[in-house]
C-alpha cells in the first residue's frame, strides 16, 4: 500500500512538473518579440522568478545577501560588477519583488524561453556599436523609471570580466539615474564565476552585497565620469572586504 501511494505521489509531481514546463514554453511563445512592451506583467514576473528559483535549487546555489535593507522605497538604477552569465539571473531572483528590468546584450534575448520572458518584462537590448541606438535605450530606461514600471539594472563594465578587479566603465549608463532623478544602488557579487566549475559535485556559494546607495541629490550635477569613479571605488572596496571575510 505504501509503495502505491509513493508511486502516485511521484506520478503526480512529475505531472505537475510537466505542466509547469509546458506553461513556461507556451507563455514564452505568446510573447511578441517585435513589440516593445510598456508595462510590467505580474504573471510573467512570476514565471521568470519561479523558473529561476527552481534552476538555482537544481544547480545547488546558496545565496548570501547583505545590505538589502539599504534599498530605497521607490525606483532606482542598480549597477553591479559582472563576472558570470549567472549574475543577472541571480540578481533578478534576489530582487524579485522590485521589478528589475536589465539592459542587456541582444544575444540574451535569443535564449530559448528565458529570452522571451525577459523581453515581456521590459528588459532592453543595447546596441554598443551604434551610439544613437544606445541613447534610445537609455531614454527608454528613463521612461520606464519615470512611469514607475520598473527599476533598471546595468553592468557599467559592459561585458563579463574574466580577470580580477573591474573593467573600464561605460559611464553613459549613469545618465539614466540623473535623467530619472533616482538613486543609484551599487551592488557587488562574488562566487558566480565558480558555479560552472562546482556543478554538479559541489554546492556554489554566491555573495551579493548592496554596498551603498548614492542618493539622487548626491549625484545631481556630477559628471558621469565622476559618478563612475565613485561607483568603481565603492565596488572595489566592497569586493576587497568580501575577499578577506
Amino acid at each position: 500500500m505504501f509503495w502505491w501511494i509513493l508511486l502516485w505521489i511521484v506520478i503526480g509531481l512529475a505531472g505537475l512538473l510537466l505542466a509547469y514546463i509546458l506553461l513556461l514554453i507556451i507563455s514564452a511563445m505568446l510573447v511578441d518579440m517585435e513589440r516593445d512592451y510598456e508595462q510590467e506583467s505580474k504573471f510573467y514576473r512570476f514565471l521568470l522568478n519561479s523558473a529561476t528559483f527552481c534552476a538555482a535549487k537544481l544547480i545547488r546555489i546558496k545565496l548570501h545577501v547583505t545590505g538589502k535593507e539599504l534599498l530605497p522605497d521607490g525606483r532606482f538604477l542598480l549597477v553591479a560588477n559582472h563576472r558570470s552569465k549567472f549574475d543577472p539571473i541571480l540578481t533578478w531572483l534576489i530582487f524579485g519583488d522590485r521589478q528589475l528590468a536589465f539592459i542587456s546584450k541582444p544575444e540574451n534575448f535569443k535564449v530559448p524561453v528565458f529570452g522571451r520572458l525577459i523581453h515581456r518584462l521590459c528588459y532592453m537590448p543595447i546596441d554598443r556599436e551604434n551610439p544613437r541606438n544606445a541613447v534610445k535605450t537609455i531614454n527608454r530606461a528613463v521612461d520606464l523609471i519615470n512611469r514607475d514600471v520598473a527599476s533598471v539594472a546595468v553592468y557599467p563594465e559592459g561585458t563579463r570580466n574574466y580577470g580580477e578587479g573591474l573593467l573600464p566603465f561605460h559611464n553613459a549608463m549613469f545618465k539614466i539615474a540623473q535623467k530619472a532623478q533616482v538613486p543609484i544602488v551599487i551592488v557587488t557579487m562574488r562566487g558566480t564565476y565558480e558555479i560552472q566549475k562546482n556543478y554538479p559535485l559541489h554546492r556554489s556559494h554566491v555573495y551579493l552585497d548592496v554596498a551603498r546607495v548614492l542618493k539622487a541629490d548626491e549625484i545631481k550635477g556630477m559628471k558621469t565620469a565622476a559618478i563612475g569613479d565613485l561607483a568603481r571605488a565603492i565596488m572595489l572596496e566592497s569586493l576587497s572586504k568580501g575577499e578577506t571575510n
